[in-house]
């Protein structure tokens, strides 16, 4: 069966979404960083800015796409568990994000689960 849109093209336009993540990361500095999180909010803010942009660029230039796609979709399930689910608790209208991450993870896997090794 003909593909009507391209594996690799909707490769590329995720590794260009998490760029636009990574750089959002570094440009909103400590604005969208829970309170509870340990450590310095801009250390947090530089390490998961520079993880989503090494993902992106492993994405795109299809090099090491499999072991990045798994280390993004651990990172995003990471946030579900440690930033979302408190906030979700307290009001379940706070569902959007969990969602969100949950489905960009489980995208990375798909990715990865077709990457060549």
């Amino acid at each position: 069966m003909k593909q009507l849109f391209p594996t690799r093209f909707a490769e590329i336009i995720y590794g260009l979404v998490m760029a636009a993540f990574g750089l959002l990361h570094f440009k909103t500095g400590t604005a969208i960083m829970p309170s509870f999180m340990p450590g310095s909010p801009a250390m947090w803010m530089y390490i998961t800015g520079a993880a989503f942009l090494a993902a992106a660029i492993a994405i795109i230039i299809n090099k090491y796409k499999r072991l990045a796609c798994y280390l993004l979709a651990l990172m995003l399930i990471i946030f579900v568990l440690v930033m979302h689910v408190k906030p979700f608790l307290d009001n379940p209208y706070n569902v959007y994000q969990p969602l969100k991450d949950l489905g960009l993870a489980m995208a990375a896997i798909f990715i990865a689960n077709n990457a060549s090794k």
